[in-house]
């Protein structure tokens, strides 16, 4: 948008001088302000054709040939402004346009400013002066744009490049902290299933033993017993502690999800609705049901306008997890599912799931759902 206020500057501070320049009577300088008048309101249509080049070719191809009828010399004078004002048109074209569309307007601009010249009282010096400028304006706006399309492509390739590596990055810390959740869950198991164990049966074999022995043993029998239960104290508070730090489930897939959020600056917004938060899932369903929704919030980066998405999470009847991504999205074109949806689809085919994948009037909406064990 500061683009287009720059040309509109650059014509609003040349138009005045060229006006100021014609000595016309004021039946003609009337129709030479109503040209200009329309030569400013086919310019102010500009944003608004921006991505359409063929109507923005006929606009531009339009204002040449209306700044070429205002300042034609009828009384065989040149308006040295002209010259000004069909650069800019031609230059506006080789930044907005393709490069066909460019040369195509460029061509209409020289061919009005040749009629002008020609049909002026110009030297021949001076004409062969303006047609040099024109072809030195030519080949420079030709460098430009090719080095603009170069830019655009080495862009547009580093883009590629950082959200690739981005991700990768984002895949590696996610599951490198699901793979340290999944340990503690295991550990903690562990040490509950076999030393808690086997410390609850020391136990209860001291106190066997403490009821067989004479007095003189019993005290420090009971010394023992007490010892081993301290140590099954402190073993439940260590299991307790490797639990309160697994940060799975919904809370760690919300959590992963924000850091998602951050990192590709989107806006996204979370509905909990029936049990979600309280659903029992598994290390495993929490990596798959982050995946599935990474690949969808990939999709809207790659494919959408608008970097917003709607997130719901329900648990209805404790039995199944459902989730769903809703994007706006015009149109109701169709879609190719490509390797990220597949991926996706048999990931929660794997856990007994399902994926639905559809596009409505105003909406794209991924939808899919996993078992609860």
């Amino acid at each position: 948008m500061k683009s287009y206020w720059l040309w509109i500057l650059l014509n609003v501070v040349v138009w005045p001088f060229t006006i100021g320049y014609i000595n016309l009577p004021i039946n003609q300088l009337t129709a030479g302000i109503l040209g200009v008048a329309l030569y400013f309101l086919l310019f102010f249509i500009v944003p608004l054709i921006e991505k359409k080049p063929i109507i923005l070719f006929v606009l531009l191809g339009t204002n040449t040939s209306i700044a070429t009828a205002i300042l034609f010399p009828y009384n065989g004078e040149f308006n040295p402004f002209l010259v000004l004002i069909i650069s800019l048109l031609i230059a506006e074209g080789f930044y907005r346009l393709p490069l066909r569309y460019s040369l195509a307007n460029g061509t209409i601009g020289a061919f009005g400013l040749g009629i002008t010249v020609l049909n002026s009282n110009l030297g021949f010096f001076i004409q062969i002066s303006i047609a040099i400028y024109i072809l030195f304006l030519f080949i420079a706006l030709i460098h430009y744009k090719k080095t603009k399309v170069q830019l655009m492509d080495v862009e547009a390739r580093y883009e590629a490049i950082l959200g690739e590596y981005r991700d990768v990055k984002r895949r590696a810390v996610s599951e490198e902290e699901l793979a340290r959740q999944e340990e503690r869950v295991l550990i903690a198991h562990e040490i509950h299933d076999s030393v808690g164990h086997k410390l609850t049966a020391l136990i209860m074999q001291l106190e066997m033993f403490r009821l067989q022995i004479n007095e003189d043993h019993k005290k420090r029998v009971q010394s023992l017993k007490e010892l081993a239960n301290e140590s099954l104290n402190e073993t439940r508070r260590a299991v307790k502690s490797l639990k309160a730090n697994d940060t799975g489930g919904l809370p760690g897939v919300l959590r992963l999800i924000r850091k998602l959020e951050l990192e590709n600056m989107m806006h996204i917004h979370f509905s909990v609705k029936y049990g979600a938060f309280s659903a029992p899932l598994t290390g495993e369903q929490s990596f798959v049901i982050y995946r599935s929704v990474q690949e969808a919030l990939t999709n809207i980066m790659k494919h959408s306008d608008t970097k917003e998405a709607e997130i719901t999470f329900e648990a209805p009847g404790g039995s199944i997890f459902r989730f769903e991504i809703r994007n706006p999205a015009s149109g109701t074109d169709g879609y190719q599912e490509g390797f990220g949806l597949s991926q996706m689809r048999q990931r929660l085919e794997k856990h007994n799931g399902s994926l639905k994948v559809y596009q409505t009037e105003g909406h794209f909406i991924v939808s899919g759902y996993i078992k609860i064990k």
